[in-house]
């Protein structure tokens, strides 16, 4: 249904069912994972998500007891994360790694207490 990949194109996967929710996230772990002021991050089964190349050239980050946070070892691309306790069969792919066309109908706004004070720019 959709692809993606990383910088570089070593990592490739697909996604074969369609998101279930996308969030904007403003935690301070995605905000230096990403060097952003928040990650866009669709969620879907890990049933439905598959790596096509460079599985190898994956490195697993533990951000903290349960969460696994997979990036490209060469290019620095953040590609997913997963180990919800709530949602253990679950897994969230960086909206900005997929290649195809990919329009979400809702984006949630999450952990906005720490949304970054210099988002929306300088208010003087």
């Amino acid at each position: 249904m959709h692809k993606g990949s990383c910088l570089c194109g070593t990592i490739t996967f697909e996604l074969n069912s369609e998101p279930k929710a996308v969030s904007h996230c403003h935690c301070k772990m995605c905000q230096k994972q990403h060097g952003a002021a928040f990650a866009t991050y669709a969620s879907l089964p890990k049933a439905d998500f598959r790596y096509l190349s460079g599985q190898d050239a994956l490195t697993v980050y533990n951000s903290s007891a349960n969460i696994a946070r997979k990036f490209c070892s060469l290019c620095g691309s953040n590609i997913e994360w997963s180990g919800s306790e709530e949602y253990p069969d679950w897994v969230s792919i960086s909206v900005a790694s997929i290649d195809t066309e990919f329009r979400p109908k809702k984006i949630k706004q999450i952990h906005t207490e720490s949304r970054a004070c210099w988002l929306d720019g300088s208010k003087t």
